[in-house]
């Protein structure tokens, strides 16, 4: 019963999170669906898509669940819903400040600023394939913000002041003309904290 709370309460909160970004996603979704239902081709839902991008999600929550869990039982975590221990939390901080500097996050995130070259190269007709578009598109996202979502448990799975933060942070990212530069100095700073605490505690 617990698991399934935990469970719950991730999905719920990453659903909170990143669906205010994916928004202008879906809505030029929405616009291309029109148009080309209007020309008489196949009807694509975009209540498919969107389904297929939290699925991303869902997995996402799983995952946290289970480290969520797994630092609990070990007395990882200050309480269920709680923060780690600062030197864990330092190296989390580091990890997601140098995950900000790879290629991998500048490809995610490219992806992700462009909503329009995705639907134009990865299109799928129907209902089935609305979902795919959506889970695919999902997987750029969730390949972009993973890191910073893990940050949670730095400074308290249910700290809803850090949840709106990261999720400003993660729409400026992708909605800013500069968001790759704020992505770079996001991670300096984030990589700065985690040696800070990592060495003063």
């Amino acid at each position: 019963a617990d698991f399934a709370f935990m469970f719950i309460m991730w999905a719920v909160m990453m659903f909170a999170m990143m669906l205010p970004s994916v928004t202008p996603t879906v809505m030029i979704y929405e616009r291309v669906r029109a148009k080309r239902e209007e020309a008489g081709r196949p009807f694509v839902p975009t209540g498919g898509f969107v389904l297929g991008y939290l699925l991303a999600w869902v997995g996402f929550s799983l995952g946290a669940t289970v480290l969520n869990w797994w630092l609990h039982t070990n007395g990882d975590l200050s309480s269920m819903m709680g923060q780690v221990a600062p030197k864990i939390g330092g190296v989390l901080l580091i990890a997601a400040g140098l995950f900000q500097w790879t290629p991998l996050k500048d490809a995610c995130l490219d992806h992700c600023r462009s909503p329009m070259g995705f639907l134009a190269t990865h299109w799928r007709e129907g209902g089935f394939g609305a979902v795919q578009m959506g889970l695919h598109h999902g997987a750029f996202c969730l390949g972009c913000c993973w890191m910073l979502m893990v940050l949670l448990f730095v400074m308290g799975v249910m700290n809803l002041v850090w949840v709106a933060l990261l999720t400003i942070v993660v729409l400026a990212e992708k909605a800013l003309p500069q968001g790759r530069y704020l992505s770079r100095g996001l991670g300096a700073v984030l990589a700065s904290w985690g040696v800070w605490l990592v060495t003063t505690t």
